[in-house]
This record gives structure tokens, C-alpha cells and sequence, in this order.
């Protein structure tokens, strides 16, 4: 989905339309109810775009005037940010935010990189490809890796390093009052452990080691932190501050 000012919601969850054969309407389902949903320059989209789209990924379902569809078992929205400084952008909500597993910070290629992204670059037909997984098995996987035990001391770990990062917090650094206007939430720690799940699982080991925590924990962490004008002053950036809570924020 290519998310522009001009967006509708009912471009995201569908519509009713009229029958003038019998008088009566039908719902015609959105793209949001496909499995997987890319949303291109999700940061364009008006506010109400964006309340559709939080509905969908916070609850798993769609209201359509006084009709609550569900979506679909497997659910997962990617999406791509224009800087948020560019005009004819809008802020995404902090909770829109929060349903997002990760953050990705790309950036430019490198020379090589960029080269080979050249070299390599012309139209690829799709009709060669060919399934690797279907609902199924990736239903089995997903629930495979909810198993993956995660220790006491690791779930105190996340715990830990996420209320570090709010500034009413008793057990947060003195900088993050000056450099954090608002932490991350309790979805931070969950999702903390959940990747750590899945880290490990891709490892091929059977339970979260604190180590999981830290690598993932940028990712999991950048886009749920606000900084203050003090931060940006500073030149601290979510992942300075990120970096430096994984040096204070102690081992159990």
C-alpha cells in the first residue's frame, strides 16, 4: 500500500457498497485483510488512516460502521518512514508505534553495496518463484518458538533494562531524565523476551539467554522511546541512549 495525505480508511479496510438489484449493501474486504501488508511511507497518512491501521495491528480486526470483521490468523504489517522532519509528514502515534515488533534503521548503502544493488538491478519475474512455507507451518513455528522456555534472571533482565528507560522510574539513570521525555512500555519487555524466543529458536537453542536480550534490544527499543529537546541538543540519538543503558543496567 503506497499511504498518501490523500488516503481513506476504507482504502485500508474496505467498504460497503450499495446493490441497486435488491437495494442492499455488501462488504467488499480492504487490503488490510491479506496476511502480510507492506505500508509504503506509513508516516504520510492523515490520522484517521492511521486509527484504522492501529485497530488492525493492536486487536486483530476491522470495524466497518457497527460490524467488527476479524483478520486473518496470520497478520503482519511492515512498513517503511520518510524522515520525520521531511514535510507532508505526519507523527505516528506512540501507541501505533508500540505494536511494532521491531525498528530498522538502514540508512545509505555502502559503495560496494550500492554497486551491486546496480549491477544486479532489472525486472524479475514472480511467476519462477515458489512457496516455502504455508499457513500452516508457519503456524507450527509460531508456536514452537512461544514454547522456548526463558529464564527468571532473563525476563528480570528485560524487565529491568525497560523501565530503565522512563524517567519516573526509581531504577532509571539520571541522564534519562534529561535526554527521555517518555519510556517504553511493558509491550517493550514482552516483546523483548518474544524476539529473544526467536532469536534463540533460529540459533537452534532451547531457551532465552540474556545475550539475546541485548542484541535484539535496539531494535526493540528505538521507536519507543521520545527524547527530549535536551537529547537532541546533546546529540543523543535513541540508540546513544540505548547503548548506554546496556553498559549501566546490570546483569542479575
Amino acid at each position: 500500500l503506497q499511504f498518501t495525505p490523500d488516503l481513506l480508511p476504507a482504502d485500508l479496510t474496505g467498504t460497503e457498497i450499495y446493490r441497486p438489484q435488491d437495494g442492499s449493501f455488501v462488504f467488499r474486504k480492504g487490503p488490510l485483510f491479506h496476511n502480510l501488508v507492506l505500508a509504503d511511507e506509513v508516516n504520510r497518512a492523515p490520522a484517521k488512516v492511521q486509527s484504522a491501521l492501529l485497530e488492525a495491528m493492536g486487536e486483530r480486526q476491522i470495524t466497518v460502521g457497527s460490524v467488527t470483521y476479524p483478520l486473518p490468523e496470520i497478520f503482519l504489517v511492515m512498513a517503511t518512514q520518510n524522515p520525520i522532519e521531511q514535510e507532508g509528514t505526519y507523527p505516528l502515534p506512540e501507541a501505533q508505534l508500540d505494536r511494532f515488533l521491531f525498528a530498522m534503521s538502514l540508512g545509505y548503502p555502502s559503495l560496494e553495496e550500492e554497486r551491486r544493488v546496480v549491477e544486479r538491478h532489472s525486472y524479475t519475474p514472480t511467476e519462477s518463484l515458489e512457496p516455502l512455507l504455508g499457513a500452516d507451518e508457519v503456524l507450527a513455528l509460531r508456536e514452537a518458538v512461544a514454547k522456548i522456555p526463558a529464564p527468571p534472571n532473563v525476563i528480570d533482565y528485560a524487565v529491568r533494562l525497560a523501565r530503565a528507560t522512563r524517567p519516573d522510574d526509581p531504577s532509571a539513570p539520571d541522564y534519562v531524565g534529561r535526554w527521555i521525555r517518555w519510556g517504553a512500555s511493558p509491550r517493550a519487555s514482552q516483546n523483548l523476551i518474544l524476539a529473544g524466543r526467536a532469536r534463540a529458536a533460529c540459533q537452534g537453542r532451547f531457551n532465552v539467554a540474556r545475550d539475546d536480550v541485548k542484541t535484539l534490544a535496539p531494535w526493540v527499543l528505538r521507536h519507543r522511546l521520545i527524547r527530549t529537546f535536551q537529547a537532541e541538543a546533546d546529540g543523543e540519538t535513541t540508540d546513544s541512549i540505548i547503548a548506554r543503558l546496556l553498559g549501566d543496567v546490570a546483569d542479575a
